[in-house]
């Protein structure tokens, strides 16, 4: 039988180097708040339950996580030791029943489900270790607390820093923070934690000693340095966020698609990119994006709660905002912009036009210039263009309108009524020419201007 398997996920931290009113934790990494990496890295090993721990006045973190996760608070910031403490009602069952807890932290979202999930079934080895922790080697190992390992390679002890000896300061391997914990034993251990130390704290690290006190084993399961990587400052976060774009740009290409150059292609947690896209340069995809196979995303265009499908062209310098759903095979073209529309197949917007609230049909080519005239101040109203229509350039499209298959509209027209499928339709004031006209207007405003008559 599989042991029952829990999450504490440490998010009191106030977070005061970020320098925001937001949570440190709620902080987004590719469009997604730090600390629900955690939650769903947690998750998908099958944690069940999972509690958030937080500061008392972070009623946004625990609103945030509602319906995913049980909360608990932490009313004094004595320590990692202590944070645990407060899900001690949470976890009473599986504390009984025995199995693992895993406790984790809400501003690490770097952590992989595949991690835990090693360090899940090293807790279920034939040892049994009592805490299994994640280690790494980092490139600087300075600041962080060091793995010092026994003789039969177990885990003997945990030095912080600031505690670390000349002999302890060479090793290489370090404290990852995450932990695998046998859950009989995690509340008693957290008990026999003391804060006899600089800063009065009770140290979550302090009960490999406890464990080992016990004749308890503990062991160590290493991962990519990047992996445990905190986030504490606006640099951190930044330095975050580039590691989470390696991360999704190399899956994006490990599945097929074509990234030109993938340092320059910002992606979303979400993004789905389909077998054969191809990416050009210096495009961003927020969230809620799904491209299908074979599209091409031209450069310096902006995607975002759009999607676009098998053999469709976008950009370069478009603009798809959420609700835009192009077609298979139609054409986006530069500095147009897609708002809660459909662009059905083979239809085109190639140039300098803004399409919102409406339905292209298939096959209809929209002129360069043309705007959709949604909003009237009060309320949004729709557009529908039908198939094969061809809207001439510099077109107004006053909403609602309808205008139908085939039909065909004038350059420069203003169009406010509906216009009938196969129909013509122009929309133009009279066209006056004056003979000599721009002779005369350059030679009165040549001429000195008289007294009296207010110009300056």
């Amino acid at each position: 039988m599989t042991d029952r398997l829990a999450a504490v996920v440490l998010a009191a931290g106030m977070g005061t180097r970020m320098k925001s009113e937001r949570p440190k934790v709620l902080h987004p990494v590719a469009g997604k708040p730090m600390i629900d990496w955690a939650l769903d890295a947690a998750v998908a090993v099958g944690a069940d339950p999972v509690v958030v721990v937080t500061a008392p006045g972070q009623q946004a973190v625990r609103d945030a996580v509602a319906g995913r996760a049980a909360t608990a608070i932490q009313e004094q910031a004595l320590g990692t030791g202590d944070a645990v403490k407060p899900a001690r009602d949470a976890l009473a069952a599986i504390a009984a029943a025995g199995g693992t807890v895993l406790v984790l932290y809400g501003d690490t979202p770097m952590i992989t489900p595949a991690t835990l999930a090693r360090m899940v079934e090293a807790r279920a080895a034939h040892e049994r270790p009592a805490v299994v922790v994640l280690g790494f080697e980092p490139a600087d190992p300075a600041l962080y607390g060091r793995l010092v390992l026994g003789a039969d390679h177990g885990l003997d002890r945990i030095v912080e820093a600031r505690d670390a000896g000349p002999v302890e300061r060479e090793i290489g391997l370090c404290n990852g923070g995450v932990m695998a914990i046998d859950a009989a034993e995690l509340f008693p251990m957290l008990d026999a934690i003391g804060n006899a130390n600089a800063k009065g704290e009770f140290y979550l690290t302090d009960i490999v000693g406890i464990a080992r006190a016990r004749d308890r084993r503990c062991a160590v399961v290493t991962c990519e340095p990047i992996e445990p990587m905190g986030v504490d400052s606006r640099a951190g976060l930044a330095a975050a966020e580039a590691a989470m774009q390696a991360r999704l740009r190399a899956a994006a290409m490990a599945e097929g698609a074509t990234l030109v150059a993938p340092e320059t292609v910002f992606l979303s947690h979400d993004t789905r990119l389909g077998r054969d896209v191809t990416v050009h340069p210096h495009v961003v995809f927020g969230l809620g994006v799904t491209v299908a196979d074979g599209a091409e995303i031209r450069s310096f265009s902006h995607l975002e709660g759009a999607r676009v499908a098998t053999g469709a062209i976008v950009g370069p310098y478009a603009r798809l905002r959420p609700g835009a759903d192009i077609g298979e095979g139609a054409h986006i073209g530069n500095f147009v912009e897609i708002k809660n529309a459909t662009v059905e197949a083979g239809a085109k917007a190639n140039h300098l036009s803004y399409v919102g609230d409406a339905r292209i049909g298939a096959g209809a080519n929209i002129g360069a210039g043309t705007i959709t005239c949604n909003y009237d101040g009060f309320a949004k109203h729709h557009t529908d263009i039908g198939a094969g229509a061809f809207i001439g350039s510099n077109t107004a499209l006053v909403a609602p309108v309808r205008v139908g298959d085939g039909a065909i509209v004038g350059a420069g027209s203003t169009v406010t009524r509906d216009v009938a499928a196969d129909a013509m339709t122009v929309v133009r004031g009279e066209e006056r020419t004056i003979a000599g006209g721009a002779a005369r207007f350059r030679s009165r405003r040549s001429k000195p201007a008289g007294p009296g008559t207010g110009k300056s």
